[in-house]
């Protein structure tokens, strides 16, 4: 279970790119997470679109962002191709993370229950201490929200 304020487990992920993506490598940076449902639907794809639009203001802050949902390599490549994203998607199939960050959920989808991810966002500093944490993320504002926190690291 993560707590604020501690060090997060590292981890490794397959990423867009061709690359794997773990938080030991990005020591020296801070570091925003965010988890999302579903690639290329409605609400996924304005977040990730503010995130891409603040991307530069997040970068000037030395701040790496990543997305990450239970979605395939493939799929993430023609997500982050089609929106242009400037930062990589990760793939957590197995939910190992997803897990470790506890972001899955139970959900009504059209009467079923169903496991989701539930929209959240982590921000690491530069050691790799969680510093913040929003869970049941609404879209608007929120990339703002994040940078401006980001900005007091």
């Amino acid at each position: 279970m993560l707590t604020l304020g501690h060090l997060v487990s590292d981890f490794v992920l397959p990423s867009t790119g061709n690359k794997e993506f773990s938080l030991i490598a990005n020591v020296g940076k801070n570091l925003v997470i965010y988890f999302y449902p579903k690639d290329d639907t409605p609400g996924c794809t304005t977040e990730g679109q503010d995130f891409r639009d603040h991307w530069q203001a997040f970068s000037e802050k030395n701040c790496v962002i990543v997305g990450v949902s239970r979605d395939s390599i493939a799929s993430h490549e023609n997500f982050k191709e089609k929106m242009q994203f400037p930062f990589e998607l990760l793939s957590d199939e197995d939910e190992k993370v997803c897990k470790l960050f506890d972001v899955t959920k139970m959900k009504n989808m059209y009467g079923k229950q169903i496991l989701s991810i539930e929209r959240s966002t982590f921000v690491m500093d530069a050691q790799g201490i969680l510093r913040k944490e929003w869970r049941g993320v609404k879209v608007p504002g929120h990339v703002q929200e994040v940078l401006d926190f980001v900005t007091t690291l």
